[in-house]
């Protein structure tokens, strides 16, 4: 037992660390930028930089095959603090000194490095900790992957974002550059680590789509892979408009802001650390899965139903009605819901990458990490287009539709994951 809580403390900290750039990119660096001048095209624009994170698969044969886990995670993880340190010289314009359009495109630069980096920690230390969690530990390990995950990525959006009055744009990269030496330094000697060498293959090196086949025909893969890619697609969609929709009805943006903000990140944790303790007393991952996706596709059609109630002349919010109780709670729910879903999915596809020989493991778990990412990406990006070509009504319709796909899919689940 002790054992098990040292690996769990260990990967808690280390993917609190981890999750500090989405934090500060999706929250922070939108409000430094737009307070020091940048339109809101350019602000917008910076999502761009998180494209390395689709191209995990570029790297992770590499982690597979060269060095170690270890050492990948240590590397990178000490190379976001020179990222942080470069950040810490790179002011944006508007911030005294800063720099011209020639200074705008090294920040960006640095921006894309930083993401760069963190998308090569992410496929060795997801790595590391399917080789270092027994099955029986995949449940709670899953659990303080993702909390941990989310409360770093609170603590760099909105925990520095209310020191912005008194923190510079370089103490703060600096403080961010403190960090990652420290965790870099943890990576490279926490006992736990150490003992995890590399899995070389054996014989000659693998061509790149000999490696992928390889990949493929792991059992299991391309059931786990169908269904990460789409199990968030309608949740997506609907938790990308519903807030939005709200605040046209009436909703305050102050009370959409604590809503839609803290209180789906307190019901998001609270829903991931659920799962784990279910998952921990022996709650069949599969079995679980069913019943919380069946819940969520009920609350999705009810909120679908209370946001046509409310799509007519003249629907709005009241001040203290029950429709804006209802509205909040539908939005609560669907966030706790996605947290406990997240949990067991992540455990799910540990369980399968697992399954692969050590020397495929790394490029395994990113590619359903990537399909994963492309699935919650793919309708939040196209949710806004939809509503505005398809009207309300049929575009929730198909959210609904959506979130029972992952339902039949669990019908045609394949015996090596059941």
């Amino acid at each position: 037992m002790a054992a098990t809580r040292g690996k769990l403390a260990l990967l808690a900290g280390l993917y609190l660390v981890q999750g500090l750039p989405y934090g500060l990119q999706s929250s922070l660096l939108p409000v430094l930028l737009r307070a020091r001048g940048f339109s809101l095209t350019r602000v917008g624009l910076t999502k761009l930089l998180y494209a390395p994170w689709l191209f995990k698969l570029l790297w992770a044969p590499l982690v597979d095959t060269r060095g170690t886990p270890r050492a990948w995670l240590a590397l990178s993880t000490a190379g976001l603090g020179l990222v942080c340190g470069l950040l810490a010289a790179l002011p944006p314009a508007g911030t005294g000194p800063g720099p011209g359009p020639a200074g705008t495109w090294a920040l960006l630069a640095a921006l894309l490095l930083l993401n760069l980096g963190v998308a090569v920690q992410d496929v060795a230390l997801d790595t590391l900790a399917m080789r270092l969690l027994d099955p029986a530990e995949l449940g709670p390990g899953n659990t303080m992957q993702v909390v941990a995950y989310k409360l770093g990525s609170v603590l760099a959006g909105g925990g520095l974002l209310a020191l912005v009055p008194t923190l510079s744009w370089p103490l703060l990269f600096l403080l961010l550059a403190a960090a990652y030496g420290l965790a870099a330094t943890l990576a490279w000697a926490a006992p736990a680590l150490r003992t995890l060498g590399s899995a070389r293959p054996s014989g000659p090196a693998r061509r790149p789509l000999r490696h992928l086949q390889e990949v493929l025909g792991v059992p299991g893969t391309l059931w786990m892979a169908g269904f990460v890619l789409t199990y968030k697609l309608g949740e997506q969609g609907a938790s990308s408009l519903f807030p939005l929709l709200l605040l046209d009805r009436g909703l305050s943006a102050p009370e959409l802001g604590l809503w839609n903000g803290v209180g789906a990140v307190v019901c998001s944790i609270t829903g991931s650390s659920l799962g784990g303790a279910l998952l921990a007393r022996q709650w069949q991952p599969l079995l679980l899965l069913k019943l919380v996706l069946s819940i969520r596709l009920g609350g999705l059609a009810c909120q679908t139903a209370l946001l046509l109630h409310l799509d007519v002349p003249g629907g709005a919010l009241g001040r203290s009605t029950g429709l804006k109780g209802a509205a909040l709670l539908s939005l609560c729910l669907q966030h706790f819901l996605g947290g406990l879903v997240t949990t067991v999915v992540f455990t799910l596809m540990m369980h399968c990458s697992q399954r692969a020989p050590k020397a495929l493991q790394a490029t395994h778990y990113s590619l359903l990490a990537t399909l994963e990412l492309l699935g919650k990406l793919l309708l939040a990006a196209l949710a806004g287009a939809l509503a505005d070509r398809m009207g309300l009504q049929l575009c929730f319709s198909s959210f609904v539709a959506l979130t029972a796909a992952p339902l039949l899919l669990l019908g045609m689940v394949p015996n090596t994951l059941a």
